[in-house]
């Protein structure tokens, strides 16, 4: 199966990278590794989070600190976002 980064997902993950350089460079980088990981497998297992709290969507959890919310559009998985758990997701625009 397909999978693409959505524009605005693109942009949480390069806002994480640049917020955790600024303390930690080799933890923004391991991060970043982990959440290509987790993405890589979902091209084998797009089914492997759980239902997603917006419907439609799933949900993995690829760091104890971030949440990856995807769907699944026939033979293509779609990253909608990536969003720190302290954050309220979905936000009151979704």
């Amino acid at each position: 199966m397909d999978v693409f980064w959505t524009t605005g997902a693109e942009r949480d993950r390069e806002a994480i990278f640049e917020y955790v350089t600024k303390e930690n460079p080799a933890a923004a980088t391991r991060l970043d590794e982990i959440f290509a990981e987790v993405v890589t497998t979902l091209a084998d297992h797009p089914h492997l989070g759980r239902a997603g709290q917006v419907p439609g969507t799933r949900e993995l959890f690829p760091h104890e600190s971030y949440r990856l919310v995807y769907e699944v559009v026939e033979q293509r998985v779609w990253v909608l976002a990536l969003v720190h758990t302290s954050r309220q997701w979905p936000n009151s625009g979704t």
